[in-house]
């Protein structure tokens, strides 16, 4: 395979398996949250054994593939040279040091990878106790507090990594008024979005 066939399929990769991961964030935030609000014990009992597995499954999954594809990328891309071969390419590093291209893709990658750890080591991890019956009844609320709080966290994160993520190739600029900017812009679109789930698609 050539270099830009592999730059090509690992995007591919990249970007399916990160719409697979934060498709999952969103519905475990905007649709599955207020759900569990409004269902007693029992029935959580009974329907996330089924849902939450699957679930749980591709979104953690989504989460490593999308990390492992992003670092390839970001090897091929930033840390390598067809005609030299391994080290800081001319799009990562100038003669004044890092470029703006750099600077954002640092920050989104550094975002992405926060939100992959609160994944397989805090999320995944608390949601398989309670789901196999590991956590006892008294400690169910704050388990589920703290997951939730994770999962939360994740979801703000996802605005201005993705903000990040894009602009690194297309806007050019990680003057800090852009940077500023991203974070408030995607942060300020995920609260409104949680804060509409409360009753948005109400019957």
């Amino acid at each position: 395979m050539t270099f830009t066939q592999i730059d090509v399929f690992l995007r591919w990769l990249h970007v399916i398996a990160g719409i697979t991961w934060i498709g999952h964030l969103y519905f475990f935030n905007f649709v599955n949250v207020p759900l569990q609000g409004v269902l007693d014990d029992a029935t959580k009992k009974a329907l996330n054994k089924e849902l939450m597995f699957r679930a749980l499954f591709w979104f953690r999954w989504g989460a490593m593939i999308t990390l492992l594809a992003g670092l390839a990328l970001f090897t091929l891309n930033f840390m390598y040279t067809p005609e030299i071969g391994f080290g800081p390419s001319p799009i990562f590093r100038g003669a004044e040091g890092l470029t703006s291209r750099a600077v954002l893709i640092l920050i989104g990658m550094t975002l992405g990878f926060i939100m992959w750890f609160n994944v397989w080591f805090v999320i995944w991890p608390t949601q398989k106790a309670m789901l196999t019956g590991q956590v006892p009844a008294e400690a169910l609320p704050a388990a589920r507090a703290k997951a939730k709080l994770f999962s939360r966290i994740n979801t703000f994160l996802s605005g201005p990594m993705l903000f990040f993520m894009l602009a690194a190739p297309h806007f050019g600029s990680a003057s800090p008024v852009a940077i500023i900017a991203f974070i408030l812009i995607g942060g300020g679109a995920m609260h409104l979005a949680v804060k509409a789930s409360d009753t948005a698609g109400k019957p």
